[in-house]
């Protein structure tokens, strides 16, 4: 092999060069060895890069090609900190994780001179004012959930999402349940099962079931009747929710490398410590829309009550009639219904997934609500709805389309302070949030983040609260689409009952007629929605 020097070997040449005037020097004094051992290391790094055979750069760039590696590693950070405007969207834009910051440390939260929005840009949005304000004296808003049934909850409007210990670090998950606990709000498991550090506290939980069953598993890794109903019945248990499916990664399932499965994460889940612990795509305890109904009113009667429901992410639309059909059909109602938006969320996913698979959080909700006004089920069923949700304009306008509540798992994890640094996937997780490693736990202190979780909570509701008088609506629940005004084009505005239609209670327990439902979605797969299958129709099969 040729080898002949070009500025391309600046690094390897100057080890080299170090080298010779260290060794020279140290002839003078034994200390500039030092500067002879540092060229060494140069010339042993730069040889070694010219020998190995999987980077191009470095074979053709010896030292100065670590570098580029370098400045790739910290380029989300370059990034965020110097380059990225106030109100860029990556996912979250500083000014979005600025006001959770401010909320969750009770500091200051107002800004001077004006929006820095353009509000004449499309998808502007707003909510109109009153000229006769509300008076609305506590921002401690609620909603019951499993009214009539033998233990009902009174959830708040705004909760945590779900997000799993294991994906989460305990220190995380004690700072989420007790800010939880001051607060008065619940906290969602996520589908990992309920560990030490939720039960440390004493918060409201509720428990998410996933396909993995963890918490409620027998050896075969099949749903546990009996370890289910131990686990429900504690108090601090309030509802049962079944994963459908999440926003991250709809219509996939999930893998922790035997690696991570810890004796804590072991024990947590029912699986065994040190094995890979898989999550199927799909559920072995049902297969069809009934018998997912029949499987939630099971939970519902082992626990002793409580109210219990499911989560999903909206897919294909007839899949979701399907369910809803069911419900007509037997008359088995969940108790709530929760509405994952597809922008994905705290979950790790292939990027396809994060970018392409999954309806919007939006569009999502909006047609569970409209299904379920369609069918006059909608007093009976709440639904809940999570997808980028941050400050109390976002809750008020997904509870103006449909949201009888919300959740959010980013906006806490932002008032536990993470930095949005994206290497929730790596266990390198700088704030401590987002990791198992001991170390970087450590500068996670439990009882400041509980009372900065507490705090985002209150003042986000205290903000709610102000929005809702100025509009004059004296509850979240007289919110509707008609209080959310968007800008479609420089010249025209748009209430989003005018932009998105909406179906009379009742209209679709009636036959369609000539003209549909109003709504090409219900006009093409509606009709052909089956209770007992979850199955394409034939049209879309082909």
């Amino acid at each position: 092999m040729k080898f002949f020097p070009t500025l391309r070997h600046l690094g390897l040449l100057g080890g080299v060069f170090i080298t010779a005037v260290g060794a020279w020097a140290t002839s003078l004094h034994p200390a500039w060895s030092l500067l002879a051992l540092l060229g060494g290391l140069l010339c042993a790094v730069g040889l070694h890069d010219l020998l190995q055979t999987r980077r191009a750069v470095l074979r053709n760039y010896p030292v100065i090609g670590h570098f580029r590696y370098l400045l790739e590693a910290i380029r989300p950070e370059i990034r965020q900190y110097f380059i990225e405007s106030d109100s860029e969207e990556l996912p979250f834009s500083r000014r979005q994780r600025s006001i959770v910051y401010q909320r969750a440390k009770s500091d200051l939260d107002k800004r001077p001179f004006g929006t820095l929005e353009n509000v004449y840009r499309s998808d502007y949005e707003w909510i109109n004012h009153s000229l006769q304000p509300a008076q609305i004296p506590d921002h401690d808003f609620r909603v019951t959930v499993g009214e009539g049934g033998a233990q009902p909850y009174s959830a708040s409007v705004f909760n945590i999402s779900a997000m799993s210990f294991g994906a989460l670090s305990a220190n995380a998950i004690r700072s989420l349940n007790a800010g939880a606990r001051r607060g008065a709000f619940y906290h969602d498991t996520g589908e990992g099962g309920i560990s030490p550090y939720h039960r440390e506290h004493g918060g409201d939980l509720v428990w998410e079931i996933g396909t993995g069953y963890f918490g409620c598993r027998d050896a075969a890794g099949r749903f546990s009747e009996e370890r289910f109903a131990a686990n429900a019945s504690e108090p601090q248990v309030k509802m049962i929710e079944l994963k459908l499916s999440q926003g991250a990664k709809p219509g996939q399932g999930g893998l922790l490398p035997g690696a991570k499965v810890t004796g804590e994460i072991a024990s947590t889940r029912g699986v065994p410590e040190g094995e890979d612990c898989h999550s199927p795509a799909v559920h072995s305890a049902f297969s069809t829309p009934i018998e997912l109904l029949q499987f939630v009113a099971r939970l519902r009667e082992l626990s002793g009550g409580k109210p219990a429901g499911f989560k999903l992410a909206i897919g294909h639309p007839w899949e979701w009639f399907a369910i809803a059909r069911a419900m007509q059909e037997t008359g088995i109602l969940p108790d709530f219904i929760v509405v994952d938006g597809g922008e994905g969320g705290t979950g790790a996913a292939p990027l396809e997934f994060a970018d392409h698979v999954g309806v919007p959080m939006r569009e999502g909700l909006m047609l569970v609500h409209n299904t379920l006004v369609g069918l006059d089920l909608r007093d009976r069923v709440r639904v809940a709805a999570a997808g980028k949700i941050i400050t109390a304009f976002d809750l008020a306008r997904t509870l103006a389309i449909g949201a009888d509540w919300c959740n959010a798992a980013r906006g806490f994890m932002f008032a536990l302070g993470c930095i949005q640094s994206q290497s929730c996937h790596t266990g390198r997780c700088p704030t401590g949030i987002a990791t198992q490693d001991p170390g970087r736990q450590r500068g996670l202190v439990p009882e400041d983040k509980a009372t900065r979780v507490c705090n985002f909570h209150q003042n986000t509701l205290k903000a709610l609260r102000d929005l809702l008088m100025a509009a004059g609506v004296e509850h979240p629940s007289r919110l509707g689409p008609e209080h959310v005004i968007r800008r479609v084009s420089q010249t025209q505005v748009r209430a989003l009952d005018q932009l998105y239609p909406a179906l009379r209670p009742g209209q679709l327990l009636q036959p369609a007629g000539d003209e549909g439902y109003g709504h090409v979605v219900f006009d093409l797969f509606w009709k052909h929605a089956r209770a007992d299958s979850f199955a394409a129709p034939a049209r879309v099969r082909g």
